[in-house]
């Protein structure tokens, strides 16, 4: 079996229904549906206690109102610039993807509006605080839409996954007066600058594109935090993705998320990282590599031809020695 055969074959897995058994009361079926949200099987992480409430009470007042579970992941929206694979999305979109759609596809086949799994999309900060052009985010939201679209026609009708960028629900102008709002309490709060360990000081230099003569300011990292941590707490945005009838979902150990990874041996957040196999026996592991793992690891690429992954990206595939 080779690198095309076996994506295909997992792609073709994701058509295969499984049989569920009949629900005698709302409360059996919603006990069905935490049970499969929890699974060891997928979750890399402990749920923090306190969140544990909440999922509950967003899948019995889903049921009770005949609604879809709605899963939400927020993320970048963006493909890291270091990457040989930027602005596009690449394979460990399409994995990740896969692997959250076998996570929950239990669920659709058990409960008829399904689930809706939408990305919310971060990309109307990447310019300002990570210089990357909108030219990239628009390019990279395209291929992002299109991995959506190709695999349509290998899920229930009834899980759906979607975007939606914060951008959608925000004028300019709104979003302008947030932002300057959220950065003043925040400077407040703080008393000025956050304080930045070696851990955050590397993200930080990881994900900015640098301009010309941008590192000349010592406190470059520290302002960039500021813009990062006022960010997440503009009103809209966490209203959207703290709404009471979702349900967070992560890829990493944080709190008040369900930390599932983004496939069955990895963690690393796709849109920093690129996908990749690697050989077992006759077979291949997904898996999504951080910057890190890329430089840790040797590869030789093989060919790809896959009807509706029509991107560069989609071209060929990194195969671990």
């Amino acid at each position: 079996m080779n690198a095309q055969e076996f994506i295909k074959k997992r792609l073709e897995d994701l058509k295969v229904t499984q049989k569920v058994g009949q629900f005698k009361s709302n409360k059996e079926l919603a006990d069905f549906i935490f049970k499969t949200l929890m699974s060891k099987k997928f979750r890399k992480f402990a749920v923090t206690p306190e969140y544990i409430p909440h999922i509950h009470e967003a899948i019995e007042n889903n049921i009770k109102n005949n609604l879809p579970i709605k899963l939400l992941f927020p993320f970048g929206g963006y493909k890291l610039w270091r990457l040989e694979e930027t602005p596009e999305a690449d394979w460990a979109e399409l994995f990740s993807m896969m692997y959250f759609a076998k996570w929950i596809k239990p669920i659709s086949e058990a409960y008829s509006p399904g689930v809706e799994f939408d990305f919310s999309s971060d990309e109307i900060i990447v310019e300002r605080m990570n210089n990357i052009p909108k030219a990239d985010t628009d390019a990279y939201a395209k291929s992002f839409y299109m991995i959506i679209d190709f695999l349509k026609d290998y899920l229930p009708t009834n899980l759906k996954f979607s975007m939606t960028p914060v951008s959608s629900y925000y004028t300019p102008e709104e979003f302008e007066k947030d932002l300057k709002e959220k950065i003043l309490l925040m400077e407040e709060e703080l008393g000025g600058l956050p304080s930045l360990d070696d851990h955050h000081r590397r993200m930080v230099e990881l994900n900015v594109h640098l301009k010309p003569g941008q590192d000349k300011d010592p406190l470059w990292r520290e302002k960039t935090e500021l813009l990062h941590q006022s960010y997440y707490t503009i009103p809209k945005r966490r209203a959207y993705n703290r709404a009471k009838e979702k349900i967070i979902v992560f890829c990493i150990n944080m709190e008040n998320c369900i930390p599932v990874g983004t496939t069955k041996t990895s963690i690393a957040k796709f849109w920093p990282g690129a996908g990749a196999l690697k050989k077992v026996g006759d077979s291949f592991l997904e898996y999504v590599l951080s910057p890190s793992q890329l430089e840790s690891n040797h590869f030789t690429k093989e060919e790809t031809a896959i009807k509706g992954l029509d991107s560069k990206n989609f071209k060929s595939i990194r195969v671990i020695d």
